[in-house]
């Protein structure tokens, strides 16, 4: 986990002071791409290289960074917003609500995530937001049926019942009662979803359905590069395919150690 942390930290570091760096001129602009010699093999004045385009490898690999970081922020908020209160309403309503919600998030759940996220890239369009929206929708139901479930076993509990016998509203009950007590697996969920986000982000990226051209992004950069692997460049593939790995997994070991922790097994071995 603390590898993780470290790894995370890193891109989240480069992300926010990538700007500054450009401002002071330790950094080219990414999107420059006349001030520079197309497939320049990694030197000095371009340290990961250049692409077919012209482009800074090094520039565009460490701003890519940001872009992804907004998008999987937004992604797995988004997705977490909404199917969080849909687990809880649906788990405590139960009747006809509950079974609405749960054959509507069954039926999300049976599409495949990155089929159904490049459908509504397609069709939303370009951009931060849209892109973040995109993602997000296939993560809803995962939020969705681990609150539902924990719910309806926590409900029967006897401070619920004394809550709603003392005259708690159902708003109450759910957001002062259930709310804390049905939530420990969300960070663990919000972590590997982020860590799929980003994949999900490179493949949009490499089919040319996630960003603008104009923004640095890893999975349309290895989409630009992949060509440039048969003649023998491998630069321009390595470096923004590298940085993705990493982000990647170091997500995923958050989300591993974060699982540890609210595991009591884990725990109790850990201690022993």
């Amino acid at each position: 986990m603390w590898l993780g942390l470290g790894i995370t930290i890193t891109f989240i570091i480069i992300a926010l002071f990538a700007p500054v760096l450009q401002q002071v001129g330790l950094l080219q602009d990414p999107t420059d791409l006349l001030s520079n010699v197309p497939l320049e093999t990694p030197n000095f004045s371009h340290w990961f290289g250049t692409n077919v385009r012209g482009y800074d490898v090094f520039s565009r690999t460490l701003w890519g960074s940001q872009a992804a970081l907004k998008v999987v922020v937004l992604a797995t908020l988004l997705s977490m917003i909404i199917g969080v209160p849909l687990g809880l309403i649906s788990g405590y309503l139960g009747g006809k609500v509950d079974r609405i919600l749960l054959f509507l998030m069954d039926t999300i759940y049976t599409i495949p995530g990155l089929l159904l996220s490049i459908t509504l890239a397609f069709v939303l369009g370009r951009g931060i937001l849209n892109v973040a929206i995109a993602v997000s929708i296939a993560y809803i139901p995962q939020y969705y049926r681990i609150v539902r479930n924990h719910t309806t076993s926590v409900k029967t509990e006897l401070f619920i019942e004394a809550a709603k016998a003392m005259g708690a509203t159902t708003t109450r009950v759910l957001s002062r009662y259930l709310f804390l007590n049905v939530i420990q697996s969300v960070p663990v969920l919000f972590t590997l979803n982020a860590a799929d986000a980003i994949l999900v982000l490179g493949g949009l990226g490499f089919l040319g359905l996630g960003l603008p051209e104009e923004v640095p992004e890893w999975g349309h950069d290895l989409k630009e590069a992949l060509a440039d692997l048969s003649t023998g460049i491998w630069w321009t593939t390595l470096f923004p395919g590298l940085a993705m790995t990493l982000m990647v997994v170091g997500l995923s070991f958050i989300g591993e150690g974060v699982s540890e922790m609210f595991n009591p097994r884990f725990r109790n071995k850990n201690k022993s």
